[in-house]
């Protein structure tokens, strides 16, 4: 027997029926002060005349009530977070398309930071400068010793080197995803984005097995906004979407900061445009972290975290430091090192905790 979670579960995979639709049916069953079970096994007629939908629409529904049954047992998948549940972020309501549901992997005692906007975002393009790429990971490193979860879209360039950053420092990252949880986008983050479960959150708006389309990757722009308190763009051109973020962020009243960039640079261009409309320049890391204050986890990590910074690491294996210093991605270096790609990913990890490599675009390290 389905519970209130399972109703709206079975409501919003119903074809047809996208945010706008869901409200109406959730205002038709306030208004008659009827549940979502209710409204299931109204008769058609009745449901059409409350609801003033296209007869093509309802026609499709009621096609699903019959596949379905008049007593449906629909799995509810495992790790699913709806506008039910105590973690749902408010701020998700407020959007101009919020979410019907979240799915999501890693700690679960990440909800309760991310629903009270206790995280602080970083993007930026796929393609940074050697700059943008320091200031990311810099920014990463800074905002997870601070006690802050930093949350970015798992993408190239940027938001993949501000994950390094805060991993490298033991923080808390959380990955808002364009594809479902089990893709990988691109594949060459498969060691990052498992990390970045383990360690912290992964989410996705879009189910498992579910198809990947091109807008997804603009619409997870609002969710990692809506999350945060502030919003950091490192660096991005004219076209990127991180453009799109700092329009949300506005929107949403969310702080953005903004490092300013070389003024010749195609990169730059749409992070300096960013700062002639008033957003607040970034010159330090530091200087976030001093505005903000300490991050919800910072008493915890000053009673909790040590990290090792022996050479152990680096005495352990000189031929991985060698293929660090040729440019060889992880995938290049777990071939050529004849290893796992997961357990070389925390051998660099490690090298990074302690100073001994920096990370590049593309899966790529270098020599500090």
């Amino acid at each position: 027997m389905l519970g209130e979670r399972g109703w709206w579960w079975l409501w919003i995979s119903c074809p047809g029926l996208g945010v706008a639709r869901i409200r109406a049916l959730r205002a038709v069953a306030k208004a008659h002060q009827a549940t979502l079970a209710d409204l299931w096994s109204w008769p058609l007629v009745r449901l059409q005349k409350a609801l003033c939908w296209p007869d093509s629409l309802m026609a499709r529904v009621e096609s699903y009530r019959l596949t379905q049954g008049a007593l449906p047992s629909l799995l509810v998948p495992d790790n699913a977070l709806f506008p039910l549940d105590l973690d749902w972020p408010i701020a998700f309501d407020s959007l101009q398309r919020p979410p019907l549901a979240v799915h999501w992997s890693g700690q679960k005692h990440c909800w309760p930071l991310l629903s009270a906007q206790k995280a602080v975002a970083v993007v930026g393009t796929r393609r940074p400068s050697d700059h943008g790429c320091r200031m990311a990971h810099a920014l990463g490193q800074c905002l997870a010793r601070a006690g802050w979860p930093v949350v970015s879209g798992l993408a190239e360039g940027i938001d993949a080197t501000s994950h390094h950053g805060c991993l490298a420092a033991g923080g808390l990252p959380v990955g808002v995803l364009g594809t479902p949880l089990d893709r990988v986008y691109p594949p060459e983050h498969e060691a990052l984005q498992a990390q970045v479960e383990s360690a912290g959150l992964l989410l996705s708006e879009c189910p498992r097995g579910a198809r990947v389309q091109r807008s997804n990757f603009a619409l997870r722009n609002r969710l990692l906004v809506s999350v945060s308190c502030a919003l950091v763009v490192v660096e991005c051109p004219e076209t990127s979407g991180s453009l799109l973020s700092a329009q949300i962020a506005h929107t949403l009243d969310c702080p953005v900061w903004v490092v300013p960039g070389d003024a010749l640079r195609w990169s730059c261009q749409g992070s300096n445009g960013l700062l002639q409309k008033g957003a607040t320049p970034l010159l330090s890391p530091e200087s976030l972290v001093e505005a903000l204050g300490p991050g919800p986890l910072a008493a915890a990590r000053t009673a909790s975290i040590t990290l090792d910074r022996s050479p152990s690491s680096v005495d352990r294996n000189p031929l991985l430091l060698r293929g660090v210093d040729e440019g060889l991605t992880l995938e290049q270096l777990s071939a050529a090192l004849s290893c796992n790609p997961n357990q070389l990913a925390h051998e660099l990890l490690q090298l990074e905790l302690a100073g001994v490599v920096e990370p590049k675009p593309g899966l790529r390290w270098r020599s500090v």
